[in-house]
């Protein structure tokens, strides 16, 4: 045990004096697997950071325990086929639909409806914001989506069934139109009529399709009935009552049960509509991101294989500049698992240096990316593991065959090396 612990300490000082005999060498090797090393953990953290944010993004945008109904449900990934076939198969969710759902079971579910339109909104003291998202919902909704109102409130039952022009803006809304007082009681335009703006929503900032979520106006859905009308059918959110005792799933499949019936789906048939839940959204979130990972992880390790191609060459060259050193050795009575050891061990030091360095400006860059775009990447030990490990292996497997070339080499022809 003595002899092997003293063997491994000769070669791991022998490997040590060749790198760092030849600095800028052994820099150049490390540069391969610093930038694979460093990419892979960047890009493990872009896809962990990918995955919080949408989940913080689905949390804002659908309600932790709400369910959707709808004829198409968003979000979903469609062919055109697909959905044709939905769109003929599915019956369009209505008024009088919701009516129903509200008679046969609003005693224990929450409704909401939800439909939107893209319209320019004015300030009344001059100013456009274009494109913004007007959304018809009942008052009912903060309570579903757990929607976070900065300052003022939401709209009222009253006033949703009495059609006053009220509505709940974003924070883009304050932002562009009212910079310098607060919006609560001012007046916008929105195609043609004046709303009066009774609250103002937290910040929900970039929405999982990369638009922004702040500029939303929403306004009550008598009122957007009014002027565009719901014929082509709406989105329903639910919720069980709070205190009422029921789970999420228990709610949607009263719901589910009130809604088929009422579409008149037979047993053992398919739901003639779509429902969404956040579980469901989570794991369709969850596909696109392993999906990601499986393209784009194995892309960016192959920089790990070109920086162990760089290890074997440099090695290579090693082993020819000191063929006359190893014919010395192996005539003084090395053996073979002794060369074989101590190039193995340069090989192996240069590709884990190259990866703890890696592993250092991966951290820090995404620290940096972190703080500048607003949202946490995460650095997982997953990532660490597979950067390291592969790391370390590409470099044994680059080390092997310069430190077995090395160890065959006959001392008597090594020895007349020039």
């Amino acid at each position: 045990m003595a002899h092997y612990y003293h063997t491994a300490l000769t070669a791991f000082r022998v490997a040590f004096d060749s790198l760092r005999a030849h600095k800028l060498r052994t820099f150049l090797t490390l540069l391969g697997v610093i930038i694979g090393v460093s990419s892979v953990v960047m890009v493990g953290a872009a896809i962990e950071g990918l995955g919080n944010f949408a989940e913080q993004t689905t949390a804002k945008t659908f309600g932790s325990d709400s369910f959707l109904f709808a004829q198409i449900a968003t979000g979903q990934r469609l062919t055109a086929k697909e959905r044709a076939d939905k769109l003929r198969r599915n019956k369009p969710v209505r008024s009088d639909d919701l009516d129903y759902l509200r008679i046969t079971t609003g005693d224990q579910i929450l409704y909401s409806p939800y439909v939107q339109k893209f319209e320019d909104v004015k300030g009344l003291a001059g100013g456009v914001l274009e494109a913004c998202t007007v959304i018809g919902a009942s008052a009912t909704l903060p309570e579903i989506r757990d929607l976070v109102i900065d300052e003022g409130r939401f709209f009222t039952e009253l006033e949703e069934r009495s059609s006053q022009a009220v509505a709940v803006v974003g924070q883009d809304i304050r932002k562009e139109l009212f910079p310098a007082t607060n919006p609560i009681g001012k007046y916008i335009k929105i195609s043609g009529i004046d709303f009066r703006i009774v609250g103002l929503q937290e910040k929900l900032g970039t929405g999982a399709t990369g638009g922004s979520q702040d500029n939303q106006v929403i306004i009550p859905i008598t009122v957007y009935d009014r002027l565009w009308g719901t014929q082509r059918g709406m989105s329903v959110f639910g919720r069980p009552r709070p205190g009422g005792g029921l789970t999420l799933e228990e709610g949607v499949d009263i719901s589910r049960s009130a809604l088929r019936t009422r579409f008149r789906a037979k047993p053992g048939q398919a739901d003639n509509f779509d429902v969404v839940t956040p579980d469901s959204q989570r794991a369709f979130i969850g596909q696109i991101i392993a999906l990601v990972s499986a393209v784009v992880v194995p892309i960016t390790a192959i920089s790990l294989v070109v920086g162990g191609i760089v290890i074997m060459n440099i090695m290579l060259v090693s082993v020819t500049e000191r063929t006359k050193e190893i014919g010395l050795r192996k005539a003084m009575g090395a053996r073979r698992s002794d060369l074989m050891l101590q190039f193995l061990i340069e090989a192996a030091m240069m590709s884990s240096l190259g990866g703890l360095i890696g592993l250092s400006i991966g951290w820090v860059v995404t620290a940096v990316l972190s703080a500048i775009i607003g949202t946490e990447l995460e650095i997982t030990p997953l990532y660490v593991f597979i950067s390291l490990f592969v790391s370390g292996a590409t470099g044994i497997l680059s080390g092997w065959y310069p430190a077995s070339r090395a160890a065959r080499l006959d001392p008597v022809v090594a020895l007349r090396q020039e």
